[in-house]
């Protein structure tokens, strides 16, 4: 069931083979670095459709690589919230040290490195601040746009930098705490995704149990086969639905 695996992934090879430059090419573009792809991390995600091909044939590879798939824009997300709440929690204390700093009589820079000092993660930004104030500029290109926004308004308009940047602590804050409010709510929507998500294999599991034999029929024949592609599809899809439906509430 599996011999024609290698010559496909073997076609595929040839297929993507990189050709070899010309002499202008080799001429006129620099040589670029080649960063080699971590070994691991490649088996890591292959193994799963290697392991289902086996046991499986082709469709449950395919099914697999499918729902490893899913598996893994799953934890991209869930680490791309995290880092978003936890960059708006080092957004809001740097403002409140350096609104701290400011209304005990320290200067911008002084305030932009003292936040610097106590908000790591958020360093580049204030330190460029602490260089824009030096200068007596705008602060300009900021990955934290309330931060550059704040600082901005108080130097074009004469505002004091202590209240423009407390109401943007204010912001920013109560953003937070909605962001976190929110997803504390979605946390039970979020689990009933994943116990239905995990209801069709638990299924199957119970069918085999019972004397059924699903898994014969789903890797032994064609249409099982067509059956656990169509499967891992609509899993993946309802995955990314429920993601799309829970991740509207952003930080920005």
């Amino acid at each position: 069931m599996i011999t024609p695996w290698f010559p496909l992934c073997v076609g595929a090879a040839l297929a993507c083979w990189p050709t070899a430059p010309t002499r202008l090419q080799a001429a006129v573009e620099q040589p670029k670095a080649v960063h080699l792809p971590d070994v691991w991390a490649v088996l890591r995600w292959l193994l799963p459709a290697a392991l289902a091909s086996l046991l499986a044939g082709a469709g449950g590879a395919i099914g697999a690589a499918v729902l490893t798939l899913a598996w893994r824009q799953e934890r991209q997300a869930h680490r791309r919230a995290t880092a978003d709440l936890a960059m708006a929690a080092h957004t809001a204390t740097a403002l409140r040290t350096m609104v701290s700093e400011l209304r005990s009589g320290a200067h911008p820079v002084t305030a932009a490195e003292a936040a610097a000092e106590v908000v790591p993660a958020v360093s580049g930004d204030l330190r460029a601040l602490a260089t824009s104030a030096r200068l007596d500029g705008e602060l300009r290109a900021s990955a934290r746009p309330e931060l550059a926004a704040a600082w901005t308004l108080g130097k074009r308009h004469g505002v004091p930098m202590a209240d423009v940047l407390n109401a943007a602590r204010c912001d920013a804050e109560a953003r937070l705490a909605f962001a976190r409010r929110t997803r504390a709510k979605l946390a039970g929507p979020r689990a009933s995704a994943a116990v239905l998500t995990g209801l069709p294999a638990l299924c199957v599991l119970l069918g085999q149990a019972m004397g059924a034999s699903p898994l014969p029929v789903l890797t032994g024949s064609t249409p099982g086969q067509v059956l656990l592609v169509v499967g891992s599809i609509l899993l993946w899809a309802g995955t990314a639905w429920c993601r799309a439906l829970t991740g509207r509430v952003q930080i920005r």
